[in-house]
């Protein structure tokens, strides 16, 4: 049995983003029903800009840490805790003026901790999230893939490394403002993948 972790990003609960990764969900339970699943909601329970508080938590030893800065920490420890024990991670990321919600933004910097998803060696950082997969379930009005103005993929994939996840398939949704006939092509390419991802 497998775990798969959803996070959902989109600023509105119904949005494209946020269905893409409900629809990949779906299709992986329907292949996979003994799988357990877990949802982190950045719609309904976003998680807060890093603070100074949180920084100092982080840099201070846990046996050093009073019962204040156990507070500051204890969100980050939950979310890595999560990613630790899932082996798929998929992620619904609409494109907002060209880069990724603020609230994946604030995910990221809670889960990039030193000696704990990461470290520094004499070779460079190493990521200590090894052996996981990632969906990246990528709405967006406009097309950019493949283009340069898509910096969007680039920092996902870089991100993930760095934490040591290195496999990372990309489900693209592209056009949806574009008009009905557009979106209905992208929402179609985005079930065909969806489907082949989810029986892997």
């Amino acid at each position: 049995m497998s775990t798969l972790l959803q996070i959902n990003t989109s600023a509105r609960a119904a949005g494209q983003a946020n269905r893409l990764a409900d629809d990949f969900v779906q299709a992986w339970h329907n292949q996979h029903p003994q799988d357990r699943i877990i949802l982190r909601d950045l719609t309904r329970h976003p998680v807060p800009h890093l603070d100074e508080r949180t920084l100092n938590a982080f840099f201070t030893p846990p046996e050093q840490r009073d019962a204040d800065l156990q507070a500051a920490v204890r969100l980050s420890d939950e979310l890595i805790a999560e990613l630790q024990a899932a082996d798929v991670v998929a992620i619904g990321v609409p494109m907002y003026n060209f880069g990724i919600p603020s609230t994946l933004k604030a995910y990221f910097d809670h889960i990039a901790r030193a000696g704990i998803t990461f470290r520094y060696t004499s070779n460079g950082p190493e990521g200590l999230l090894k052996g996981k997969r990632a969906i990246i379930l990528a709405a967006r009005g406009g097309i950019y893939s493949g283009t340069l103005m898509d910096t969007q993929s680039a920092y996902l994939r870089d991100f993930l490394a760095f934490v040591g996840i290195t496999e990372v398939e990309f489900v693209y949704a592209e056009g949806l403002a574009k008009g009905d006939e557009a979106a209905s092509k992208a929402r179609l390419h985005a079930a065909a993948r969806i489907a082949e991802l989810s029986a892997i």
